[in-house]
C-alpha cells in the first residue's frame, strides 16, 4: 500500500512539474529560477522528454512489478512533448526564404557578434547580402561598427555608427547600431535609463521621420543575474512603446519570458517579428544546435503602426564566430 501512494505521490509530482515547464505563465513561473533556463529551450527538452518515454517504455516492458509505474512517466513525458509541439506549432517553425524587396521596404538586421568574433567584415558582408538599413550588434565595438560603416560606404551602403559602452573592458559590454545615412541622423536618448549589466541604446530621429530605434542586450537569466534579467525585461516593457519604433537585438527571451511583462506576443507596445510571421520556433542560440532545437532570443520587435512583411532567422552563418544566429525583419514604416 505504501509503495502506491509513493509512486502516486511521485507521479503527481513529475506531472506538476513538467507542467509548470509546458506552460509556465499558468502559473506566473517563466522568470523563476530554473523555469525561465528550461522553457528556453522547448525543442531541446521535447527530445529530452521523448528519449525518456522510450526508457521508462522499456522498463515498463522488462519489469513486470514496476509496469504501471514507468508506463505511466512515459505517458506524461509525452503528453509534455505534445504540449510543448503545440506551442512551437502555434510559433510557427519558420520559413528560410523572404521575397524580394519591395522599394518601400526597411530591412532591420540584429546579430550578437560575441565580442567582435565575426569580424567587420562579416558584419558588412551580411548587411550587403540583406541590403540592410538598420543594423543592431550587440557585443559589438565601436571600433568594429566603424570599421563594418567603411566597408559598407565602400560597397554603397553608407551609414551613420552609434555605440553604447559600459566599460572598454569587455567587449560584451558594448551594442553598436549602424543606421543608413538615408534614414537620417540620429541622437542616443540617455534620459529613458539602460539595461543593467549589459548595454542597449534608444535612438532618437534628429529632425526627420523615421523610426525611434532600440538595440538592445538584456543580460542572460542565468541564476545569478536572474533579478537584473527582470528589471531588464521591465526596461524594454517601458520603452518599446509608441509609434514608428523598432527594437532589435539579443534579448536574452523567449516568447514565454514574454509574460514576465506582457501577453507573450511582444513587449511593452511592440509585437515580435518573428511570432507575427510564423517564425517564432527557431532557435537563434546556440548556433551549434539545429535551429528547431535551440532558444528564440534574437528578436525584431515593433510597434503596431509598423507593418511587418517579413522576418528570418538566417543559418547561414553558423560558422562566422557567433554563437548567435542573425536575424532579419522586413517592415514599412
Amino acid at each position: 500500500m505504501f509503495a502506491r501512494i509513493l509512486a502516486a505521490v511521485v507521479l503527481v509530482g513529475v506531472s506538476l512539474v513538467l507542467l509548470v515547464l509546458a506552460w509556465p505563465s499558468l502559473f506566473d513561473l517563466a522568470g523563476a529560477p530554473i523555469v525561465a533556463q528550461v522553457v528556453a529551450l522547448r525543442g531541446l527538452t521535447s527530445v529530452v522528454a521523448v528519449l525518456g518515454a522510450l526508457v521508462f517504455a522499456l522498463v515498463a516492458i522488462v519489469w513486470r512489478g514496476g509496469r504501471r509505474f514507468f508506463a505511466s512517466l512515459a505517458v506524461i513525458a509525452l503528453v509534455f512533448t505534445a504540449i510543448n509541439a503545440a506551442v512551437l506549432a502555434s510559433r510557427g517553425f519558420g520559413d528560410d526564404s523572404l521575397p524580394a524587396r519591395a522599394p518601400e521596404e526597411l530591412s532591420v538586421l540584429a546579430w550578437n557578434t560575441l565580442g567582435d568574433a565575426t569580424g567587420a567584415d562579416g558584419i558588412a558582408d551580411l548587411a550587403l547580402e540583406e541590403q540592410s538599413d538598420i543594423i543592431v550588434l550587440p557585443e559589438t565595438s565601436a571600433a568594429t561598427a566603424e570599421a563594418a560603416a567603411v566597408l559598407l560606404r565602400e560597397a554603397g551602403r553608407p551609414m551613420w555608427v552609434y555605440t553604447e559602452a559600459f566599460d572598454q573592458i569587455a567587449i560584451a559590454r558594448s551594442t553598436s547600431v549602424l543606421v543608413s545615412v538615408e534614414i537620417g541622423e540620429y541622437d542616443i536618448d540617455r534620459d529613458v535609463g539602460n539595461t543593467t549589466v549589459l548595454p542597449s541604446l534608444v535612438l532618437r530621429p534628429r529632425g526627420h521621420d523615421g523610426p525611434t530605434i532600440i538595440g538592445v542586450h538584456p543580460v542572460a537569466p542565468i541564476p545569478a543575474e536572474l533579478a537584473n534579467w527582470r528589471e531588464d525585461l521591465v526596461w524594454l516593457d517601458s520603452v518599446c512603446r509608441g509609434e514608428s519604433t523598432i527594437m532589435a537585438g539579443d534579448l536574452n527571451a523567449t516568447a514565454d519570458h514574454f509574460t514576465v511583462t506582457s501577453d507573450g506576443s511582444g513587449i511593452g507596445e511592440c509585437v515580435d517579428a518573428a511570432i507575427a510571421t510564423g517564425n517564432g520556433a527557431v532557435g537563434t542560440w546556440p548556433a551549434s544546435l539545429p535551429p528547431l532545437l535551440g532558444a528564440p532570443i534574437d528578436h525584431v520587435l515593433t510597434t503596431p503602426d509598423v507593418t511587418v512583411t517579413g522576418f528570418r532567422v538566417i543559418t547561414s552563418r553558423d560558422d562566422a564566430g557567433s554563437d548567435h544566429r542573425p536575424v532579419v525583419a522586413r517592415v514599412i514604416l
